[in-house]
């Protein structure tokens, strides 16, 4: 499996490598990171990453799209969303941590669907697309190909949420004990839920 890490300047930092942890399945998967234009991209928290191309990734690979600060200018970004449409409609799957979700609304491709993002920053989010079902109380949640997870360690949980999915829960698990993480597996039990 090719993971395609989307990241942008401002990315909340283990929105995008938290998930990439478990995804990569102790290596044996493929993780790409990549923007829109290539180059060094750097972190809410000053990590600097070199990427590629967003155009020059595999378009059937795996999408996953942290949030963060970075976010907040790219919803108005006709170009980015343009090139994120595109690219989420051919991929495999579309992963999104955080206020990435509201990267994903604003390109219309969430429209009708159940989502959720970051409790903290959920009134802005639910204000990038009133076309979105918006789940105030969840940790992840999962419809067609879209997977949205709530704050920051959530996409996490999403993360291997989305394995035992795609592989079994017995990978999740394995996956849970040797990073030797303790997996919220209920992607209902929302401690943060918005009431």
């Amino acid at each position: 499996m090719t993971v395609d890490l989307l990241l942008f300047d401002r990315f909340e930092t283990l929105d995008a490598f938290g998930p990439a942890e478990m995804l990569s399945d102790m290596g044996k998967n493929a993780i790409v990171c990549c923007s829109a234009e290539g180059g060094p991209v750097r972190s809410a928290h000053g990590f600097t990453v070199d990427t590629v191309p967003l155009a020059e990734t595999d378009p059937e690979a795996v999408l996953l799209i942290p949030g963060g600060m970075g976010t907040r200018p790219l919803v108005k970004d006709e170009a980015f969303l343009s090139r994120l449409k595109s690219q989420a409609e051919r991929a495999e799957y579309v992963l999104t941590v955080c206020t990435g979700s509201a990267l994903l609304a604003r390109t219309g491709l969430l429209d009708g669907r159940r989502a959720t993002s970051n409790k903290m920053a959920f009134d802005w989010v639910r204000s990038c697309s009133d076309r979105v079902l918006w789940q105030s109380a969840a940790r992840w949640v999962a419809d067609g190909k879209y997977y949205t997870a709530s704050g920051v360690s959530a996409g996490i949980d999403m993360a291997l949420g989305f394995l035992r999915d795609r592989f079994g829960e017995e990978k999740a698990r394995y996956i849970e004990r040797v990073t030797e993480y303790c997996w919220n597996s209920d992607p209902d039990a929302d401690p943060y839920a918005r009431t």
